[in-house]
């Protein structure tokens, strides 16, 4: 029976976790369930999983959660460390990291530091302090697996090896998001519910917003950059429409390996939860004849400046990470806010980047006070503009 705990509950990659080990309750066992603000849907999915803890990091959600859960039989972990005090005081064997943005930093790091395996699908712990992540994991013996598609692709790809010895070059593909079609002059006018409507995946605002902009796909390659031990000469990025084929890895002979299938969360989340193994289930099955083409384009760098961003961060080093992700959310929001055009998210990126002094990384303190004044120099910016 391994002990599992959900990050993010409430959220996408959370729900769709339970979804997978709700039926597998002979095999797992659900210890901790967090969420934010959202307390009446963690009571619900309490009174279904029966765990031995909830973590709350907002006061409103604690609230909520107390209003609609009167059950006893179960610990309340409240306030902004809920979840680091809740996965230090359970121990599980597994943590399922579906929190979004920097605020998920501090939980994987915790649950690394309690020796759990960690499924991973927040990416900006590796982008924000990919060093920091990567040595916790080596020190403590939890494994990190990899959630997001395209590098849960490439990890079975390598069996699980971390090591790029045999590797030549890998491929994370991108679906191009929803205005890959979009002519380039009209991306200034574009509203946040155009860009809001992903093309394949179903996600949240601001992974959404990130696939349009392809900030996601320069994140990701800061992630196989840390979780594969990759140059950044050995990660390539292509667009691929059908969202069928999620990564690709060429070897130092010459041949390839592809990990395909249908565009559906739940494949790589139940990779994670079964790993070494394979669990069975019923997912629909990929059929290749209702795909008799896939394409694959190398994007056009005017139009996704992003990706450009991620090989500057590698070239800075330090905590340029930290800033690179600071100012996305900070633009991003200010973006669906209504108070910026969609093209100046990215500028707004390289405007911070290019006026941040990158620090050597040597704890969590250094990576927040990173993020703080990369923020800061953002909102700054925003107000010139």
């Amino acid at each position: 029976m391994k002990r599992v705990a959900v990050l993010g509950a409430t959220g996408s990659i959370g729900t769709q976790a339970l979804d997978l080990l709700e039926p597998r309750r002979d095999r797992f066992q659900v210890v901790l369930l967090s969420a934010h603000r959202s307390g009446e849907a963690l009571a619900g999915l309490a009174r279904t999983f029966l765990p031995e803890a909830v973590a709350l990091t907002h006061p409103e959600g604690a609230s909520a959660f107390r209003e609609h859960f009167q059950e006893g039989g179960l610990h309340l972990f409240q306030g902004e460390k809920a979840v680091e005090e809740a996965l230090r005081a359970l121990a599980p064997d597994l943590v399922v990291h579906g929190i979004t943005g920097a605020a998920g930093l501090g939980p994987a790091m915790a649950a690394l530091e309690g020796g759990a395996d960690l499924a991973l699908a927040n990416k900006e712990s590796l982008v924000m302090a990919g060093a920091l992540v990567k040595e916790k994991s080596g020190k403590k013996g939890g494994r990190i697996l990899p959630v997001d598609s395209e590098h849960a692709a490439v990890f079975q790809c390598l069996k699980g090896e971390e090591g790029s010895r045999d590797v030549r070059r890998i491929f994370l593909t991108a679906s191009g998001g929803a205005l890959r079609d979009l002519p380039e002059e009209e991306l200034a006018t574009v509203s946040p519910i155009h860009v809001l409507r992903h093309p394949t995946w179903k996600m949240g605002p601001r992974v959404t917003v990130g696939s349009a902009t392809m900030m996601n796909k320069a994140f990701e390659i800061l992630e196989a950059h840390w979780l594969f031990d990759l140059a950044p000469e050995q990660i390539q990025v292509l667009i691929h429409r059908q969202s069928i084929v999620h990564a690709l890895v060429e070897f130092v002979d010459g041949s390839i390996l592809a990990q395909m299938g249908l565009p559906d969360m739940r494949v790589p989340i139940l990779a994670a939860l079964g790993w070494p193994e394979r669990l069975p289930s019923r997912l629909a099955s990929f059929d290749p004849a209702r795909f008799s083409s896939l394409t694959f384009e190398v994007p056009d760098p005017g139009r996704f400046p992003a990706l450009d961003l991620a090989r500057l961060v590698l070239e800075m080093g330090g905590d340029s990470g930290a800033a690179l992700n600071a100012a996305d959310e900070v633009g991003t929001e200010a973006f669906l806010a209504g108070r910026i055009p969609f093209p100046k998210i990215v500028a707004l990126s390289r405007a911070v980047l290019e006026g941040h002094r990158p620090n050597v990384l040597s704890s969590l303190e250094d990576v927040m006070e990173a993020d703080y004044r990369a923020r800061e120099k953002a909102r700054r910016i925003l107000e010139e503009w």
